[in-house]
C-alpha cells in the first residue's frame, strides 16, 4: 500500500502560493517524494517523542505553506503543514512550530495556514543566517528538535546554520542538498572569485583535488567534504540519501538525514528504502 498525503481546500487562497521556479507550477515529486518522506518520519518518530516534554520543528525555507503541483487544479499543503498534521497521529505533535522565510509576504501566509490548523507557530522574517539566532532563542533546554532545511539552491544551505542549530543537545535534522545546481555549477564556482558556494562548505576549494574538475567528479568530492563538516559536529550521516529526480530523470536533490542518536537514523533509514515499504513505527 503506498502512502497518500492528505490535502484539504485552501480558505487562505489570497495568500501566496508556490507555483515554482517557472510559475507553473512544482513538479509533482515535491508532494510524492519530498514531502512524503518528511510526514513518513516524522510519523514513525511519534513514540520517542512523546517522552519529551517540548517538541520542536524547525523549518527556515517555509515558504507560503501552500503549493501548485503542475498540471494540478487543487492546491496542497507545504512542508511545514505537512509535518504539522503527521505529527498529531498518537498525540505527539509539535509543541511548537518555528518557521522563517526570506519572504515576508510567504513567511506570514505559512504562519496563518499553520495557525489555522492549530498549531504553535512562531514566524521569524530574514535570511536563514539571521533568524537561526533567534529561533535558538525560543527553543527550551532539553526539547528534541528536527531540523527541517529546504533552500532553493545551495548557496542558502549555509553551514553556519547547522553549525549553529548542532549546539541544540537534541536535534536532527532533514536537509535537501541541491544536486543539480552543485553538478552545474561546481566547475564555475572553482573561480576564487565567485563565493556561491563558500558558506555552504568552507573552505571547499582547498579539500578538492584540482583533477576531480578534470574528471568530472568535483560535484561528488564537494558532497563529500560538506559531509565530512557534518560528522566534524558529532552527528552521524544516514547512508540512505534517497536521490529526487525530477520527471525528465535528472537528479534533482539528495535527501540527507543526520542525527547524533542511532534511533532517528534507524528510523530514517526504514522510511528511505522506499515509500511504499510499510512500515512497523510501533
Amino acid at each position: 500500500m503506498s502512502f497518500v498525503l492528505a490535502h484539504d481546500s485552501d480558505p487562505y487562497a489570497d495568500l501566496p502560493i508556490e507555483h515554482g521556479r517557472q510559475g507553473d507550477g512544482v513538479g509533482d515529486w515535491v508532494p510524492m517524494q519530498k514531502h512524503t518522506y518528511l510526514a513518513k518520519y516524522v510519523e514513525g518518530t511519534r513514540q520517542a517523542r512523546k517522552k519529551f516534554r517540548h517538541r520542536i520543528f524547525i523549518d527556515l525555507f517555509c515558504g507560503p505553506g501552500r503549493i501548485q503541483v503542475k498540471g494540478e487544479a487543487i492546491t496542497r499543503h507545504g512542508g511545514s503543514i505537512v509535518a504539522w498534521q503527521h505529527s498529531l497521529l498518537s498525540n505527539a505533535g509539535f509543541t511548537s512550530c518555528l518557521i522563517g522565510d526570506l519572504d515576508v509576504e510567504r513567511v506570514r501566509a505559512c504562519e496563518v495556514r499553520l495557525k489555522a490548523f492549530g498549531a504553535p507557530v512562531r514566524a521569524f522574517e530574514g535570511p536563514a543566517e539571521s533568524t537561526v539566532d533567534l529561533v535558538l532563542k525560543t527553543v527550551p533546554t532539553g526539547a528534541l528538535c528536527l531540523a527541517y532545511l529546504d533552500p532553493y539552491n545551495l548557496q542558502y544551505l549555509s553551514f553556519n546554520v547547522i553549525e549553529k542549530l548542532a549546539k541544540l543537545e537534541y536535534i536532527d535534522f532533514a536537509v535537501h542538498f541541491s544536486t543539480m545546481d552543485l553538478r552545474r555549477n561546481v566547475l564555475m564556482e572553482r573561480h576564487p572569485e565567485r563565493a556561491r558556494f563558500d558558506l555552504t562548505a568552507p573552505g571547499w576549494r582547498e579539500h578538492i583535488d584540482p583533477m576531480a574538475f578534470v574528471r568530472g567528479d568535483a560535484d561528488e568530492e564537494f558532497f563529500d567534504y560538506w559531509c565530512g563538516l557534518v560528522k566534524s559536529l558529532g552527528f552521524n550521516i544516514s547512508q540512505r540519501m534517497p536521490l529526487v529526480r525530477d520527471n525528465g530523470n535528472r537528479p534533482l536533490y539528495h535527501l540527507v538525514f543526520f542525527s547524533r542518536h542511532p534511533f532517528p537514523n534507524r528510523i530514517w533509514g526504514d522510511v528511505a528504502q522506499g515509500l511504499n515499504r510499510e512500515l512497523d513505527f510501533g
